[in-house]
């Protein structure tokens, strides 16, 4: 209890982060950040055997990578509060000439940032080809991907699901955000996306599905069965199902606030809903 007590108030911490990111520069999505929190909070506390000092390699450590990269606030506030940059970096989000652009990028010499994201579908394939480069260097760990669901719509997404099941890439863990809305609306009414599991099965993956993606203890145990999973011939994929904008109530089950800042007033209601945990930057 103690542990799981430490990673909800991370996240209490995070959703503060992503808040006041997006609020200060008014621009930003807020939605899609909230809805991943645990994710990440679990991912970067709990799950990824990872090095103190980064480097680009990721060599003999897990690496991730953020393919819907729109979620910038979440993984910058993630990977300041997990030691990678200055917590109080988080300041100059989006600004001019800042480290912290609106999706990120490799140019300004980020920590933790390993690809230039933003142009959805590409994640995929990034990621297959650290793993194979993994398995050519007899590196045992693995690569972890997070994908947004309307970004399931881009084609080559699903050439690289077919490549990697024909090449067998097994230290591969992919993670579908399965919230059911994108920019536009509900997937279901822009592009419907049918049968997920189906269709990942039907490319020869391992499907596993983690039902309450924003309580950080399912979370946590969500991908410590994906990462016993890998190893056996398949990649593996999760379907991880959250609620766009959690943790404040009025951005909740809407694709409203997927780009929006909120403002003065939104911003102090939302921030009373996350009480400061881990003290604010």
């Amino acid at each position: 209890m103690p542990k799981t007590k430490q990673l909800e108030d991370f996240a209490t911490q995070v959703r503060r982060d992503i808040l006041r990111q997006v609020h200060k520069v008014n621009s930003g999505h807020p939605g899609g950040s909230l809805g991943c929190t645990e994710f990440f909070v679990a991912l970067y506390q709990e799950i990824l055997d990872r090095k103190d000092d980064f480097d680009m390699n990721g060599i003999d450590e897990d690496i991730f990578f953020l393919s819907n990269g729109h979620i910038s606030p979440v993984y910058y506030s993630v990977l300041a509060r997990s030691g990678y940059f200055p917590v109080e970096e988080l300041n100059t989000f989006r600004l001019i000439n800042s480290r912290l652009q609106g999706h990120p990028t490799t140019h300004e010499g980020l920590p933790g940032i390993r690809i230039a994201s933003g142009s959805l579908g590409q994640g995929m394939s990034v990621a297959l080809g650290a793993a194979q480069a993994k398995k050519l260097n007899n590196d045992p760990h693995l690569v972890y991907s997070l994908h947004g669901d309307g970004e399931l719509q881009e084609g080559q997404i699903w050439e690289a699901a077919m490549y990697a099941a024909g090449k067998k890439v097994d230290n591969l863990i992919a993670t579908i955000d399965y919230n059911k809305k994108q920019i536009d609306g509900a997937t279901d009414d822009v592009l419907p996306l049918g049968d997920l599991r189906a269709k990942f099965e039907a490319f020869d993956w391992d499907v596993m599905e983690i039902k309450e993606g924003n309580n950080i203890s399912a979370v946590v145990e969500g991908l410590k069965e994906a990462k016993s999973k890998t190893g056996k011939g398949k990649p593996v994929c999760i379907l991880m199902h959250t609620v766009m904008g959690n943790g404040i109530d009025f951005m909740m089950h809407t694709h409203a606030w997927h780009g929006k800042a909120p403002n003065d007033e939104q911003l102090e209601i939302g921030l009373a809903q996350n009480p400061e945990t881990l003290g604010d930057y």
